[in-house]
């Protein structure tokens, strides 16, 4: 062998090694997406107060088992049986594919289980004949996705087993608040935003840009915690301003 071509296969390899290595951490980094745990961002407000525009979501996998839902949300492939599943809890809060469109990641609570039976009571959540009970928690302050803000009412919502979380009701008399008893069927949950007035979900069918019944296979994991939060409203102002738009005590916080 010539020494001429000694230093030329050494290179090769250095450089095959190279995109070896970033392959590996690419399959990596994608293989803790689909199994552990995975960042999604917040762009309306049918989750508010819980939630905020401008919010990145940590949703972990495994408390659900796992589908081609699971995979990161950029990959979309026809839906599959769940392996290792297990049911959410009332008033887990979960992110899932959108039944009209799987490249769609949207994000409600769970309020109905396979086999309840959920109606719609002047705004009220009846599950089984147990009305979800209110409190009121003074004045709270709607975000619009233009940035402004709406004075609304804020409740606290308890559901059967006990669970309480921050709900928005800025109607008094809105058309989704009655609804007649519906039962859910085997392997689908019903879901709701906690903006009740503003929020398509299980009370809206997948045709009317609802997600009617939710199937269950179509979840991709519990949303446990916020990771970051800045203020969508400083999107227009100047560049020099948007580090005050960092929500700074959102970062790291617990979800309830």
């Amino acid at each position: 062998m010539s020494t001429s071509t000694m230093p030329e296969n050494s290179r090769l390899w250095r450089w095959t090694k190279t995109v070896l290595d970033l392959a590996f951490v690419v399959l990596v980094v994608l293989a803790a997406k689909a199994a552990i745990a995975e960042p999604f961002y917040v762009p309306s407000g049918s989750m508010e107060p819980t939630l905020l525009i401008g919010d990145e979501l940590l949703a972990t996998k495994y408390p659900y088992g796992y589908s081609t839902a699971s995979l990161p949300s950029f990959i979309v492939l026809p839906n599959t049986k769940r392996y290792f599943g297990a049911l959410p809890k009332y008033g887990d809060i979960v992110v899932f594919r959108w039944p009209g469109d799987r490249s769609q990641v949207w994000v409600k609570r769970v309020i109905g289980l396979p086999g309840d039976r959920i109606a719609m009571r002047g705004g009220h959540v009846v599950v089984n004949g147990e009305v979800a009970r209110w409190k009121s928690d003074g004045l709270g302050q709607m975000e619009n996705e233009t940035g402004s803000h709406t004075p609304t009412q804020q409740l606290i919502e308890t559901l059967p087993g006990g669970r309480t979380h921050a709900i928005y009701k800025m109607v008094a008399r809105e058309p989704l608040d009655t609804m007649p008893e519906v039962t859910v069927p085997p392997g689908h949950l019903f879901v709701m935003g906690d903006n009740r007035d503003n929020s398509a979900d299980s009370r809206v069918p997948v045709d009317a840009g609802g997600v009617g019944m939710l199937p269950i296979d179509d979840l991709v994991g519990r949303v446990d915690a916020v990771v970051g939060s800045w203020d969508l409203g400083l999107k227009n102002d100047p560049v020099w301003t948007w580090l005050s738009g960092l929500r700074l005590s959102r970062f790291f916080s617990a979800v309830n």
